[in-house]
C-alpha cells in the first residue's frame, strides 16, 4: 500500500512540474522508434512534455519560420544553415547520425548492388527505367535524393512514369515501394524498423554522400516572442548529455544500431 501511494505521488509530482514544448521532428526519426525511448527519458530527467509534430524536414523548417514550434529536429544541413542565417534559429547543434541506403527488389535486375557509388546506382536505375519511388515531399530524404540525381547529371523533372513521387513520409513511401517492388532511398533507421519489407532488400550503402546528420535548432524568440525558447534550450542541453548519448548509441533493432551520437556541449 505504501509503495502504491509513493508511486501515485511520483506520477502526480511529474504531472505538476511537466512543462510542454513543441518539437517538429522528421518522419524518419519517428519511424525509427527512437522517439518512443527518448521522450519518456526526457520527461523523467527534465520535466519536459515534448509534443512532436511529425513532418518532413522542409515542413519542419516552415513551422519553425512561422513560430508554430519551439524547436526542430531535422536532417538537411544546407536548409538548416539557411534557417539559422535568416535569423529563424538561435544556433544549430549536431545530435546524431546514420546513413541513407538504397533499397530495391531482391532480384536487383538493374544491378545497383554492383554500383561504384550512389550516383552510379541511380544512373543504372535511370538507364534501365527501373521503377523508383521518391518521397517527393521536400523532406531531408527527398533533398538528399535530388542531390544524388544531380550528382549523376540527371533531373527527375524530366523522368517518365517509372519515377513515382508519392508525396509521403518515409514509412508510407516504403510501403509504396514494397507494394510496387521498386527502388527507393531510405534512411537506415527507418529501413531497419520497417515491418513490411516484402521482396525488398538493402542493395547499396557506404558512399560518403549517403551520410545522414540530424541536427537540433531552437527557434529564435527574437522572431517569435511566444515560443518557449527556454524549454527548447533545456531540451538541447539534455540531447547533448551523456544520458542522451547512452540511449541513442544503445538503441538497436534486431541487434543493429540505428544511430550514432555525435553531439557536443
Amino acid at each position: 500500500m505504501i509503495r502504491f501511494i509513493f508511486a501515485v505521488w511520483i506520477v502526480l509530482c511529474t504531472q505538476v512540474r511537466a512543462e510542454t514544448m513543441r518539437l517538429a521532428a522528421t518522419t524518419s526519426f519517428n519511424n525509427s522508434g527512437l522517439s518512443d525511448v527518448l521522450l519518456p527519458a526526457i520527461m523523467m530527467d527534465t520535466g519536459l512534455d515534448v509534443q512532436l509534430l511529425i513532418v518532413g524536414t522542409g515542413q519542419a523548417i516552415r513551422l519553425g519560420e512561422a513560430g508554430d514550434v519551439d524547436a526542430i529536429l531535422v536532417h538537411s544541413k544546407t536548409a538548416e544553415e539557411d534557417f539559422v542565417a535568416a535569423g529563424f534559429g538561435i544556433h544549430r547543434r549536431n545530435i546524431m547520425y546514420n546513413d541513407f541506403v538504397l533499397i530495391g527488389p531482391r532480384s536487383d535486375a538493374v544491378k545497383i548492388s554492383e554500383a561504384t557509388s550512389a550516383a552510379d546506382a541511380l544512373q543504372l536505375i535511370f538507364e534501365a527505367k527501373g521503377t523508383f519511388v521518391s518521397r517527393g515531399d521536400d523532406s531531408g530524404t527527398h533533398k538528399k535524393e535530388l542531390a544524388l540525381w544531380s550528382a549523376a547529371g540527371l533531373d527527375p523533372r524530366q523522368f517518365g512514369p517509372w519515377y513515382k513521387a508519392v508525396g509521403a513520409g518515409m514509412g508510407a513511401s516504403l510501403n509504396s515501394a514494397s507494394g510496387l517492388n521498386s527502388y527507393i532511398i531510405a534512411d537506415r533507421a527507418s529501413w531497419l524498423n520497417f515491418g513490411n519489407k516484402g521482396a525488398l532488400k538493402l542493395l547499396f550503402s557506404g558512399d560518403p554522400m549517403l551520410f545522414n546528420q540530424y541536427a537540433y535548432i531552437t527557434v529564435n524568440p527574437d522572431r517569435h516572442s511566444h515560443v518557449n525558447a527556454q524549454a527548447a534550450l533545456r531540451l538541447e542541453q539534455w540531447l547533448l548529455s551523456s544520458r542522451a548519448k547512452n540511449i541513442i548509441n544503445n538503441y538497436k533493432v534486431n541487434g543493429e544500431s540505428l544511430f550514432s551520437f555525435n553531439g557536443a556541449p
